[in-house]
């Protein structure tokens, strides 16, 4: 068996088993068309191989987009008009949200669970890296009890919320105003507010304590 033949016979061996590899790899969650397996071409009768890569920066969406919000957050709404009149500063939310890479966003609110605690939203960043807009909406649920201690309030419709948000220098925290546009089950506003949102992002080491 001449040299030439040996090589090129290791080499289809070794094409093969890349494309085994990057199919094995699609089937563990990563994305085939993600993976360039190694592919062999004779040139002047010499086997040449081309090293099997990853493409270069499908990880980095968020460094891409400045996406620096993406994380948990620990919120306050604090109101300061309600329908359009002054009020004394009022906090009218205390929530946890989740600020995702895919511009999706989701707030566990501190409403009675019974009442609808979960809502969602959508963001982008606006101008400055560092700032953003938030489309935010409650999907029904029911309103507060009117005569407590019933235990569940009357239906209620939909809920708007509307942020546009500055991120702090640290990434730590982030503020600015926004609007609550609450609904009737016949989609007149009922009640709104507009007022300030303040949050701090929450790590692996927030305690219970740190949110209280």
């Amino acid at each position: 068996m001449t040299s030439k033949r040996f090589l090129a016979i290791a080499a289809s061996i070794f094409v093969f088993a890349l494309w085994i590899s990057s199919n094995a790899l699609a089937q563990c969650g990563l994305p085939a068309k993600l993976v360039h397996p190694s592919s062999w071409h004779p040139q002047d009768g010499n086997a040449r191989l081309i090293r099997a890569a990853l493409s270069s920066g499908q990880f980095d969406s968020d460094a891409e987009d400045g996406a620096t919000i993406v994380g948990m957050w620990h919120v306050t709404f604090t109101a300061k008009t309600m329908n359009g009149a002054s009020i004394p500063e009022t906090v009218i939310d205390n929530a946890l949200v989740v600020w995702h890479s895919d511009k999706t966003e989701i707030m566990n609110s501190g409403r009675p669970p019974q009442d609808g605690d979960f809502c969602m939203g959508v963001w982008r960043q606006t101008g400055d890296s560092n700032k953003y807009k938030l489309n935010h909406f409650a999907w029904g649920g029911n309103a507060f009890p009117t005569e407590p201690p019933t235990e569940i309030g009357p239906p209620a419709g939909p809920t708007h919320i509307v942020e546009e948000v500055t991120l702090s220098p640290d990434g730590n925290h982030y503020t600015g105003p926004f609007t609550l546009d609450a609904y009737d089950t016949s989609g007149n506003i009922s009640t709104c507010f507009t007022g300030v949102v303040t949050a701090t992002r929450i790590t692996v080491a927030t305690t219970v304590g740190d949110l209280l």
